[in-house]
């Protein structure tokens, strides 16, 4: 199972956050088949906040995080 951590720190949610947390709701909404493997979930500040928006899948974590970097984070769900 893979785990997307979306940081709902101030600043990563103002950054971008809130876009790419209704950018996964609504990938995963659309492949069912993929949305049962993904552990998808807020977390708290990763202390990277000058690197935001953060995302961290499976430990690793993706800084800088716009909506374009969030698609292709989601789209390698599917490979």
């Amino acid at each position: 199972m893979k785990t997307i951590v979306i940081c709902m720190g101030s600043s990563c949610f103002a950054r971008g956050n809130a876009r790419n947390v209704e950018l996964a709701e609504a990938f995963l909404d659309a492949h069912p088949e993929i949305e049962a493997r993904v552990d998808l979930r807020g977390g708290l500040c990763c202390d990277r906040c000058a690197d935001g928006p953060n995302v961290v899948v499976d430990g690793t974590v993706h800084t800088r995080v716009d909506e374009p970097a969030m698609r292709a984070i989601l789209d390698g769900l599917l490979g």
